[in-house]
């Protein structure tokens, strides 16, 4: 059990060229890893080490090719970090980094990724990516009196909340409330826990599994709530003090001779704090009234009419087309979509999405659909992320993941993951009611990405099969022109 007592204190950043050579470092631990998310960080750290090769961080002279890492030692040995602060490019390697450390979990990476979020936000003290990180990291390490504030500074430095920060912050604040009633409950459920509470977390609920072995239930309880009490007064990680309350409830429950009633009360608030937690208060558990559409119910809101789908693409950005796209019968957006009328219209009638992402929800449409591969997962999103009153129609879960689950292409036959667009437009090509059928700015990124500010950052993901999408697109267009491609 890792708790307060025994956690070893975690190295801190703050200088770029200390960072850099941590960077280093750890890129030599991954060498011949098989896990797929170090990897994946592995990636990074060689993409971070092309960006300071040639970019404008520290440099040195070009280095035999002997090892990423060990190529990147000799690039930052002896360097200083410029009086300027972070370079952009830099910047955006590192955040990569960063993120995938966070993404791996284990304490090697968590550490990276705490020297890295400590560099960064002493460089850009501003940084919206810089405090997300932080934001998240910490409540990766347990720690969510860091995690609240860091969250509340990057919703400070945005206009869009597209990741749900807001209902993030919102669930941390009741779970620690309900922590706090869970505690308090638990206190005077069993007065004796606080003789306990001044002792080493780790040797009280030793003692306390040990009386239970024993069969002596009066002595294990008040030892393993007052090892609760102490983990809750030295601020231990989240994710430990949940751990040993799971424990002690399942062990709790499993008593033939439970006071059910006071069971009962202590079970509701530990799965309040945990349900929210995971996804924050439900404001609205109807989702406004919304009605919801099934594949055939939005095939005839949409047959006989002519559609066109707007790209997210730098060419849509500076086409001009903004009167020619809102003279079509349905407009259809995606994801993070921006509006300049000039170039884009003005008017969203679909909007499809990821669920992953909240961009744009907020945004007033006729239908949405919301796409995700795994039910559980999109059921989920809807639930955090619907904005009720902001669609008249939503699809079900008939509509969920149209290239898989309608067109039944498995990963046999379409190996990548399908995109919102390919997905909308599957779908639309499927159902086949639409007498004109048009994709404007579709290049499939080659013109950079247009999207609204705060989703610029983010990467085109490679997990997609864009130019197989491509492929699909072309084999059924009737007529192409510089910003239009028309499928009927």
């Amino acid at each position: 059990m890792t708790t307060v007592q025994n956690r070893r204190a975690r190295v801190r950043g703050g200088e770029l060229d200390d960072c850099l050579r941590a960077c280093a470092v750890h890129s030599g631990k991954l060498v011949g890893s098989v896990d797929r998310r170090r990897i994946e960080l592995a990636e990074q750290l060689r993409k971070l080490l092309v960006v300071v090769t040639t970019g404008d961080a520290p440099t040195a002279a070009p280095a035999a090719p002997s090892g990423a890492a060990a190529r990147l030692k000799r690039v930052v040995k002896g360097a200083s970090a410029p009086a300027a602060g972070i370079p952009n490019d830099v910047l955006d390697a590192l955040l990569a980094v960063a993120n995938k450390a966070l993404e791996c979990g284990y304490d090697d990476e968590l550490d990276l990724a705490l020297v890295i979020s400590d560099t960064v936000l002493a460089q850009r003290k501003n940084s919206r990516a810089g405090w997300r990180l932080r934001a998240r990291l910490m409540e990766a390490l347990g720690d969510e009196t860091e995690a609240v504030p860091a969250y509340e500074r990057y919703l400070g430095l945005t206009d869009s909340d597209g990741f749900g920060v807001s209902a993030k912050i919102a669930g941390l604040r009741v779970a620690g409330e309900k922590d706090r009633e869970l505690l308090a409950l638990l206190r005077r459920q069993c007065p004796r826990a606080e003789r306990f509470a001044g002792g080493p977390a780790t040797d009280v609920w030793a003692e306390g599994l040990a009386a239970h072995a024993a069969g002596d239930w009066s002595e294990a309880e008040p030892r393993m709530v007052g090892a609760l009490l102490a983990l809750a007064a030295g601020q231990a990680p989240v994710a430990d003090r949940q751990e040993l309350l799971g424990q002690y409830l399942e062990l709790r429950s499993a008593r033939g001779d439970a006071d059910l009633p006071a069971l009962t009360e202590v079970l509701a608030l530990y799965a309040e704090q945990r349900r929210n937690r995971m996804r924050g208060p439900v404001a609205d558990p109807t989702i406004g009234g919304v009605q919801w559409v099934s594949l055939g119910e939005f095939r005839n809101l949409i047959a006989g009419k002519s559609i066109c789908l707007i790209a997210n693409s730098g060419r849509v950005g500076s086409s001009s087309m903004g009167a020619e796209i809102d003279a079509y019968d349905l407009v259809v957006r995606f994801n993070s979509y921006r509006i300049d009328e000039k170039h884009t219209g003005g008017r969203t009638d679909i909007h499809a999405t990821i669920h992953k992402h909240g961009f744009n929800w907020d945004q007033p449409v006729t239908t949405r659909l919301v796409f995700g591969g795994v039910s559980g997962d999109w059921k989920h999103s809807l639930r955090n992320r619907l904005v009720p009153g902001a669609q008249r129609h939503l699809g079900d879960e008939s509509l969920r993941w149209p290239v898989r689950t309608i067109g039944k292409l498995g990963s046999d036959v379409w190996s990548g993951i399908p995109t919102t667009g390919f997905n909308m437009l599957f779908l639309l090509d499927f159902l086949d009611v639409s007498p004109t059928l048009d994709l404007i700015g579709f290049d499939f990124y080659e013109s950079g990405a247009y999207r609204v500010p705060e989703a610029m950052k983010m990467p085109i993901t490679s997990v997609h099969e864009y130019t197989s999408e491509k492929e699909w697109v072309m084999q059924r267009a009737q007529r192409v022109t510089d910003m239009r491609i028309s499928l009927r």
